[in-house]
């Protein structure tokens, strides 16, 4: 149940080895920090309070939700030294989890499965453990006869250790469950080792005192993924994008390019949608039911009705209404509304502006601060002229009108109902309900002009 147990996660470090200026835990992984990722699955698992620990000026605090607790390391080195800075933040008593900020696979499932192992064994501490990986380099776990955890040798320098010890596959994850009060004991009596304190100190000290420690195996080596460089955040990166089409496509989603497609992790599709090869689904971005998005399709932080259909489309911070069609080329800009049932066409953009239900603007056109009603028609190569130099100003377009291609609607200025524009008009003043607005200048024919301009000169 929620509240059940408390969660610690070191979440200190620069991204030094990352080549960035960004703290390592706030690099995203589908478009959310990964130590998020790792509060989230705690916070699904049950996990009541989120202690993460930070350095001073590290710049991770700064980035981390306002739900979680913040405890700074300022004294120490170690993973130790860290957990002794979220005491006075932490429990005195009950279960604790401790995490890495950096291991943003890890799943609530898993979690869950580690905290009833803990409950249920009555343990003082238990180790996340697999022997799915090649071990060398890790914390080897020896058990004893009644199968809890005896010692972690480590194996990183291999000198001194036994073939027994060495040929043992079972390794620690660095995921661990404690019992607060055990924990706290055992940390006052850490020693340092190489000027630093190490977390896993506390199992030797825990059995000396008669208290049992044991591991959770587990065969999701996805667990184990720690980010420590660019190359390592790709490779979590991927995973984690094929784990959120799988969740989508079991929610009844089809995907018919799945290694070319890219869904982050607030992204909600409806069932019954299609989505094509090309398309990146960020941010806060809302699909509805038996919409089809794509190909080469990238839509952000925006939000689409139900029948929508998107082809070879950009879209940013816009809103479109049910059964709606978009592109192929289209591009909406923020703030681009399109109503139920309206097209957007080719190479057609549209910023900051409303588009009415039924409304056409299906050619090489730009609307940019407009208006424009129910059931108009925008013909081809239309464009709103909405800045003069030192303001934007809005175009107003009545419902049911029809213009003529090539027009320009200078703003501030307004078409009434039913209106019509000529081909090729300039028009900067507005036009009443139901007339037709025309401006262009009185053709001239120069005859012979051809004739004279092919002949050579004398």
């Amino acid at each position: 149940m929620p509240g059940d147990f408390t969660v610690l996660i070191m979440a200190a470090g620069k991204g030094t080895r990352m080549r960035s200026p960004v703290p390592k835990v706030l690099h995203p992984v589908c478009g959310k920090p990964m130590v998020e990722w790792v509060i989230d699955a705690a916070r699904e698992a049950g996990a009541g309070a989120v202690v993460c620990i930070t350095r001073p000026g590290d710049g991770v605090a700064e980035g981390l939700p306002e739900s979680v607790t913040v405890a700074e390391q300022r004294a120490g080195e170690g993973t130790g030294a860290a957990i002794l800075a979220a005491r006075e933040g932490g429990p005195a008593e009950g279960p604790v989890l401790v995490l890495s900020g950096d291991h943003p696979l890890l799943s609530a499932e898993l979690i869950g499965r580690l905290m009833d192992t803990h409950g249920r064994e009555r343990a003082a501490a238990t180790l996340l453990t697999t022997e799915e990986l090649d071990p060398a380099g890790y914390g080897r776990i020896i058990r004893t006869a009644d199968g809890s955890v005896e010692r972690i040798v480590e194996t990183k320098y291999t000198e001194g250790l036994s073939s027994e010890e060495l040929a043992t596959r079972e390794i620690n994850i660095g995921t661990y469950a404690f019992e607060s009060s055990e924990l706290w004991s055992a940390l006052d009596e850490i020693g340092e080792e190489r000027g630093e304190i190490y977390l896993t100190g506390v199992f030797g000290i825990l059995r000396e005192h008669g208290r049992r420690v044991i591991s959770h195996l587990t065969t999701d080596v996805s667990s184990a993924m720690g980010v420590n460089t660019r190359a390592d955040l790709m490779e979590v990166d991927r995973i984690a994008v094929r784990r959120i089409l799988d969740h989508h496509a079991r929610e009844g989603v089809t995907f018919l390019g799945p290694d070319s497609t890219r869904i982050e992790a607030g992204v909600t599709v409806g069932a019954d949608t299609t989505v094509w090869p090309g398309v990146t689904l960020r941010g806060g971005t809302t699909i509805g039911a038996g919409c089809e998005i794509g190909p080469q399709t990238t839509i952000t932080d925006s939000a689409l009705g139900d029948g929508v259909k998107a082809v070879h489309s950009f879209l940013c911070e816009a809103t479109v209404e049910a059964g709606a069609s978009l592109g192929p080329f289209a591009y909406l800009r923020p703030g681009a509304q399109i109503g139920a049932g309206a097209k957007i066409g080719t190479f057609v953009e549209i910023k900051n502006s409303n588009i009415g239900s039924g409304a056409k603007v299906p050619h090489l056109s730009y609307m940019g601060d407009a208006d424009v009603g129910e059931n108009s028609n925008i013909g081809a190569g239309n464009i709103t002229a909405n800045y003069d130099g030192r303001r934007k100003h809005r175009t107003t377009i009545g419902d049911d009108v029809k213009s003529g291609v090539d027009t320009s609607f200078v703003a501030p200025v307004s078409v009434g109902d039913g209106a019509y524009t000529g081909a090729g008009s300039v028009i900067a003043e507005d036009v009443p309900d139901g007339a037709l607005g025309i401006s262009r200048s009185e053709q001239a024919n120069v005859e012979g002009y051809a004739e004279r301009k092919e002949k050579p000169p004398e």
